[in-house]
């Protein structure tokens, strides 16, 4: 059973940093990108990055470019999630998910999700 564990969450002030991690479990995750997405309330759930298996590739929402920086381990099936210079927009439930789909910043793209981990940003 595929299991997707975030960590690393909680409150921050404006300005601040916090590093996101999530665990893939269950079977082996060669060729899959991993990524981050999050959903404030009333909102949609959109994209943030993406880091393909080689890492060598990347990819950023515009709202996070610069200040978001997405990693992998590959031997320890795990993506992180850095996250410098945090604003209050920036508060929403975080969720890491892993997809074998070629588009790596759409979320039909992605099999598997984890349970979310929520990020508050205040003012």
């Amino acid at each position: 059973q595929v299991q997707l564990v975030e960590s690393g969450g909680g409150l921050v002030q404006a300005g601040g940093s916090l590093r996101l991690s999530c665990a893939a479990s269950g079977r082996t995750f060669s060729s899959y990108a991993m990524g981050w997405f999050r959903q404030a309330p009333g909102k949609e759930r959109e994209f943030l990055a993406a880091i393909r298996y080689g890492g060598g590739v990347t990819y950023y929402a515009g709202s996070v470019k610069g200040r978001f920086t997405i990693s992998r381990d590959n031997a320890k099936n795990t993506v992180y999630l850095q996250m410098n210079s945090l604003k209050p927009e920036d508060t929403a439930v975080y969720y890491c998910g892993v997809g074998s789909g070629p588009g790596a910043t759409m979320e039909r793209n992605y099999d598997y999700w984890g349970q979310g981990t929520q990020v508050t940003v205040s003012s």
